[in-house]
């Protein structure tokens, strides 16, 4: 239940927080007193959109917050926990509107206006004005059959082969289109298949050939080079490794006279055998070099070869060898498209059969909890004063369509959310046929459908908090105090908080707040006030009477009142 409500800077709120009871919370006021302005603070609180005009003029932010007790709600506790709520009997739902944007919080935990809004279809279901044309429209029919607990197992069986089925379509399309694509590119897929093929690349060919033409074309400079090291090292006229051997000698000496000479004795040994080893190795280098004009202009064209492929197919080689795999292995699947092809149409008619039982397994409950919803609403319509009222849901196949499944021979269309067409008839009138709803039904008869439909489903759902605004659109008195006591009745299972204009509703509240518009200073605000018993009294009267309240309005009230509290 709503346990308070606080509203700061919206619309023509400048502050109110109202506590809220158990039972049947009715508020009242006259047109434009502010009304509305609360349900659109709870609509928002709820997760509904909310637009930076709601914020009063002058303040920086609009805020709405509601505290709700929760009670035991194993499925909303998963879903705090996953968002990170710290999780509670008790939940603060706060909104705050800024000119810069919304922002939301469960227990003072930031949150998206997501999670805000499936936390709040959990907790509350705000019927407005609006709703009513929502049940007039034949698609919205459905969805009413699909929120009974019975049908939800069977929908969610029946979703997990309808997606098998949507992949393996999918991937029937994607192989055609795989098929119709490659027909085109087949010839010139296999010719580039055999060109690279004979191309024999290699992703390191292209340093290797830089390599080699490199040594081969500076063959005639590495042996000249070589040869003159070799001159210089170990010539007849002068040769270098003499003279460091004579100079080594004389520092041999010296060192023995003069220590200092040892470190110059040990560097010239050093720069000998090192000189002495690149002089060598000069010498076998020069034995080794390859001179081969016909190797280097094999070696040419295969480098030009090489450019040709990688500018023709603007790709270097290591994804031109890439692009070889894949379009190699395209070929060899276009090779077996047709095995492919009949093993998933295979898998398709198989999995056609699944799906068409979990389609018969959801219209047969969807059957069964229409003829339940069906004898219920015609129950309930009794007690709102359609003596003679027969509700009919009517569950059929949906005919055409995709041809997934067959039902007696005939193709049903089959969607995410089933194969079947739900349409609400009614019949309001002794010894009509159901007609379809928004044919024949008048606002206060689609009032009362709609009461009796939320009350069932607040009794199959346990929800702990159910608004009701100005259900009693188009209804009279009479016919008025008959959905005041379904209401009262229907609080025994949830707090309802309603807004309505008529005293006989209003006069089964067990609590009654009254919405007015006052001035203060140079501004309108809105204002709710809880009212004492008498305060009740005289606002029922009000409703029956006017502005002038008679006596005589005053002793019908109370005579409305002690009814509803007798009935209680």
């Amino acid at each position: 239940m709503i346990k308070s409500l606080y509203i700061k800077d919206f619309a023509l709120i400048d502050e109110l927080d109202v506590q809220f009871e158990k039972g049947l919370n009715i508020m009242t006021g006259q047109t434009g007193a502010g009304k509305s302005i609360i349900i659109g603070a709870l609509n928002m609180i709820l997760g509904e959109r909310a637009d930076t005009e709601v914020i009063r003029q002058g303040a920086q932010k609009a805020i709405a917050e509601a505290t709700i007790f929760v009670g035991k709600n194993e499925y909303l506790f998963e879903l705090l926990e996953e968002n990170a709520v710290e999780v509670s009997k008790e939940l603060i739902l706060r909104r705050e509107i800024r000119q810069t944007g919304s922002r939301a919080f469960i227990n003072d935990t930031p949150v998206n206006i997501s999670v805000l809004k499936e936390v709040g279809d959990q907790l509350v279901d705000l019927h407005g004005q609006h709703d009513h044309q929502l049940l007039l429209k034949e698609e919205n029919h459905q969805d009413v059959i699909d929120q009974f607990d019975l049908v939800q197992p069977v929908m969610k069986a029946y979703r997990t082969e309808y997606q098998k089925m949507s992949e393996l379509q999918k991937e029937l399309r994607d192989l055609k289109r795989r098929e119709r694509d490659l027909s085109e590119k087949m010839e010139l897929y296999q010719f580039q298949v055999k060109e690279l093929e004979a191309a024999e690349l290699d992703a390191h060919e292209e340093d290797e050939l830089e390599s080699e033409m490199n040594l081969l074309d500076n063959a005639e400079d590495l042996d000249q080079k070589a040869a003159a090291i070799s001159e210089i090292g170990n010539g007849e006229d002068v040769s270098l490794i003499e003279l460091l051997n004579t100079i080594k000698m004389h520092l041999e000496d010296m060192a023995r006279i003069e220590p200092e000479f040892q470190t110059y004795l040990e560097e010239v040994t050093t720069a000998r055998i090192s000189i002495q080893e690149a002089v060598q190795f000069a010498e076998r280098y020069r034995d080794g070099i390859e001179f081969n004009p016909k190797r280097l202009e094999t070696l040419r064209q295969r480098q030009s070869e090489l450019n040709r492929l990688q500018k023709k197919y603007q790709r270097d080689i290591p994804e031109l060898i890439q692009y070889y795999n894949e379009i190699k292995t395209e070929l060899n699947v276009a090779e077996n498209f047709d095995l492919e092809i009949e093993r998933i149409e295979k898998k398709i008619a198989d999995q056609a059969e699944v799906l068409k039982e979990r389609a018969v397994d959801l219209h047969e409950t969807r059957v069964q909890v229409g003829n339940q919803l069906s004898a219920d609403i015609a129950d309930a319509l009794k007690n709102l004063g359609i003596e003679h009222g027969r509700f009919q849901v009517r569950v059929d196949w949906l005919k055409g369509g995709s041809g997934w499944v067959e039902v007696d021979g005939v193709p049903v269309e089959c969607t995410s959310e089933g194969c079947d067409e739900v349409s609400f008839f009614i019949s309001t009138n002794k010894g009509e046929s159901p007609k379809p709803l928004a044919k024949i039904a008048s606002g206060g008869e689609i009032s009362r459908v709609m009461l009796s439909l939320k009350s069932i489903l607040a009794k199959e759902h346990h929800l702990p908090v159910m608004i009701f605004d100005e259900i009693d659109t188009g209804i009279s008195g009479h016919i008025s105090e008959k959905v005041g006591r379904e209401m009262r009745k229907l609080s025994e299972y949830c707090q309802i908080v309603a807004i309505t204009h008529q005293p006989q509703i209003a006069s089964q509240a067990h609590k009654h707040y009254k919405v007015e518009k006052v001035e203060e200073g140079e501004r309108t605000i809105t204002k709710i006030i809880s009212l004492s018993e008498e305060e009740h009294i005289r606002e029922v009267a009000g409703l029956m009477s006017g502005e002038e309240i008679t006596d005589s309005a005053l002793s019908s009230a109370k005579e409305l009142i002690e009814r509803s509290g007798m009935r209680n």
